[in-house]
């Protein structure tokens, strides 16, 4: 009953809106959407007869994931078609990391114009011309590696995107190689506020407004440990000029969730602390949307839901 509910709820207000295409689609390859210095796949989830000015969702998978699987199992893909949106999914290949994690750890990856980095923005420039979105409400959010480069492309194209969903990831700056990459993954590293800024703001000339950036991790994560929230606590809400210090704190679902407003009261950064989690996504299948697997939690909260409506999607 309360799943048949909550998809009357959200169907009902799509069907207002207008915004619930005629028919399914079906995830697809693109090719030829760049010169992709990273050696990234492209693929795509697009409904079918989405109208223009509609907003673009990029999801990373994390390490020994692929670009369907994640789409499906987050609830990402399901929530595309829902609402109306188009989602971009690249693919990284074991040629580039033998575990297919995206490297966020690489400088020549994690550089503006270069590497991953400017694969993923060809994407995003491609998608937006291709389906005549509005290139105001792009978005970026990935799990674990994903999360890492997320906060990547945060950093180093924040001209492309409104806002972020960092899920088990890491600060963007926080490693340079792939054993520097495991001590920042556990136990992290710990650095001011201001020195963690300072490797954003010099990952481009943008000056502003920030995206805004929603990071998620599980409390009983060995394998990118908890601190790593801090830590990107520390950097955006520095980058964003506001408190370490939340400006609300509330529960969600049962959960820890806290606020950081800028000077105009806009949630520059938020956190969900998902008590007793491990490493994953969380997904709520019976409500919200996902598909529980390897690294995709029931944990009665789906980020890919929370984030469709904070986003305004």
């Amino acid at each position: 009953m309360r799943r048949f509910l909550f998809l009357f709820v959200l169907l009902a207000g799509l069907v207002a809106a207008g915004t619930v295409p005629a028919s399914a689609a079906s995830i697809r390859q693109v090719t030829g959407f760049g010169s992709n210095p990273g050696a990234l796949q492209m693929y795509e989830y697009k409904p079918d007869g989405l109208a223009a000015g509609r907003p673009v969702v990029v999801a990373l998978h994390g390490c020994t994931q692929n670009a369907t699987g994640y789409g499906q199992g987050s609830g990402w893909v399901e929530l595309a078609q829902r609402a109306g949106f188009t989602l971009v999914l690249p693919q990284q290949q074991q040629v580039n990391n033998i575990s297919q994690c995206f490297n966020w750890f690489q400088s020549a990856d994690v550089t503006r114009g270069q590497g991953e980095v400017e694969s993923i923005a060809q994407m995003v420039r491609w998608a937006v011309a291709d389906s005549g979105a509005d290139s105001r409400r792009v978005y970026v959010t990935g799990l674990s590696a994903g999360g890492g480069m997320t906060a990547a492309l945060l950093a180093t194209y924040p001209d492309l995107f409104a806002g972020g969903a960092v899920v088990a990831g890491l600060p963007y700056g926080c490693a340079t190689s792939v054993i520097d990459a495991y001590s920042c993954m556990y136990p992290g590293k710990d650095l001011t506020p201001s020195q963690w800024a300072a490797k954003v703001r010099a990952a481009s000339t943008y000056q502003g407004p920030w995206p805004t950036v929603s990071i998620w991790q599980g409390t009983a994560d060995y394998t990118v440990a908890p601190a790593n929230q801090r830590e990107l606590v520390d950097q955006w809400t520095a980058v964003h000029g506001t408190s370490t210090t939340p400006s609300t704190t509330d529960t969600v679902s049962g959960y820890p969730h806290a606020t950081y407003r800028d000077a105009s009261g806009r949630t520059a950064v938020e956190t969900y602390s998902i008590t007793g989690m491990g490493h994953g996504q969380p997904i709520d299948p019976d409500v919200q949307c996902g598909r529980s697997g390897a690294y995709l939690l029931d944990v009665n909260l789906c980020t890919a839901a929370r984030m469709t409506s904070t986003w305004g999607l």
